[in-house]
């Protein structure tokens, strides 16, 4: 099966891509695809024996000690009745400034081995959650408690809109996507596989996590951006400048969180992983977090900048790789800007909360930026800029490099066959 792609001019060019492959035809010689070939395939190779050895089998179990309070059982429940009462009849003081009647819910279990028994949740006027009579609830079982505290309402149920808008994500994907949105969704699946099943329990089990993080991020970069833009030399390029991008991130992150000395515990989740599982390198789960946080936008600005180039061939094709870089980073410079900013409002708009409190604390610009909650957001953000700043000439060079040599077939029977073809058609 070919994509719509395969009707461009170019398409009858030299290309080492199978016959299921979903892009242009990748214009370079056979020399030149046995190089890149001679780079790209040992490193599969090796990343995919560190997948095969680090691989974990499932989370590791935890201590007895460390477990307790943490897992819990849980179960399904609905609220059957919601009442407003006063907050001092129900035992519960209000903070002041607050003011407002609490709620008692009324929650009946759904699930489990006490399905159909009832129990009472209070809440008070200024908690964030409000509860709706019929509405799906989680409900945290505890059976070593007393009776009456062996339930109580941890979340709301959420699964219905999650599973539409998901749905509809995949429907907009498809419909505007087609085939490539398909193969994208395939991709999406593999990297969620590859992060539940092989990098979150690889960390568990103590393996390091940047080692990790490098094996599976590149597992998922090979897989995803072949399965997308098909085994050709292009998809290669992209490959490459990404690679080359993401040593840089690891290179820059590592020096500048040992100089800065980030810990990298920083917040209550860090802190419990911690806890629970000591043997976890934290310093390093951040640094892999930068690895796989970047790895996304850097798929992005390789692809459109290798796309780019081989288009601007396909227009002029007697243009030289300088000119082709040139016009290249002319279409790369609009990206880096777009990219970027992207990218810090994105960390942002997660640390959007801890910059409330900065703000409420009316402490000065210098100490919010300093004070490692902070200095680690900046230190993810502008090494993973840097990274992507790099990737546009580095992967830009590459692409005029490649889609610039030896383009055309060696005279002889499949080049004058070609040239009768091009005789052809000039007369028509």
């Amino acid at each position: 099966m070919t994509a719509p792609e395969d009707n461009h001019p170019h398409a009858h060019g030299h290309s080492h891509a199978h016959a299921h492959h979903h892009g242009p035809a990748a214009p370079v010689s056979a020399h030149l695809r046995r190089v890149i070939a001679a780079v790209l395939i040992p490193f599969a190779v090796v990343m995919v024996a560190g997948l095969v050895v680090l691989w974990p089998g499932g989370a590791p179990e935890q201590d007895e000690h460390t477990g307790v309070g943490f897992d819990q059982q849980h179960e399904r429940a609905r609220v059957t009745e919601v009442t407003e009462v006063p907050c001092e009849d129900v035992g519960v003081q209000v903070p002041q400034g607050v003011e407002g009647a609490c709620q008692r819910a009324t929650v009946e279990v759904t699930s489990g081995p006490d399905t159909g028994r009832v129990f009472e949740e209070i809440v008070p006027p200024d908690a964030t959650q409000r509860y709706e009579s019929g509405q799906g609830v989680i409900v945290a079982y505890a059976p070593d408690a007393p009776e009456e505290l062996q339930y109580s309402v941890t979340d709301v149920e959420r699964k219905a809109p999650m599973l539409l808008l998901a749905g509809i994500f995949a429907l907009a994907v498809v419909a505007v996507g087609r085939l490539r949105g398909l193969l994208a969704l395939a991709g999406l699946v593999v990297s969620f596989v590859v992060l539940t099943l092989f990098i979150l329990p690889a960390i568990l089990h103590g393996s390091n996590p940047l080692l990790v993080a490098v094996i599976g991020g590149s597992v998922i970069m090979l897989v995803t951006l072949y399965l997308c833009h098909g085994v050709n030399a292009r998809t290669s390029v992209a490959v490459l400048g990404t690679l080359v991008s993401l040593l840089l991130i690891g290179v820059l992150g590592s020096l500048f969180m040992d100089w800065a000395h980030l810990t990298g515990n920083t917040d209550d989740q860090t802190g419990l992983v911690h806890s629970l599982y000591p043997g976890i390198e934290i310093q390093g789960l951040l640094l892999a977090g930068i690895l796989i946080g970047s790895l996304g936008v850097l798929d992005d600005v390789t692809v459109t900048q290798t796309s780019a180039v081989w288009e601007l061939k396909q227009a002029e094709p007697g243009a030289s790789w300088r000119r082709l870089y040139r016009a290249g980073m002319r279409i790369g410079r609009d990206h880096i800007a777009s990219v970027v900013n992207t990218l810090v409002l994105a960390y942002a708009g997660a640390a959007l909360p801890l910059l409330l409190l900065f703000t409420i604390a009316q402490s000065s610009v210098g100490t919010v930026a300093f004070s490692e909650l902070v200095a680690e957001e900046i230190v993810r953000t502008l090494v993973g800029s840097v990274g992507l700043v790099a990737s546009v000439p580095v992967t830009t060079v590459l692409a005029a490099l490649v889609v610039n040599a030896d383009r055309h077939p060696a005279p002889g029977a499949g080049g004058a066959a070609t040239s009768r073809h091009r005789r052809r058609a000039r007369k028509r």
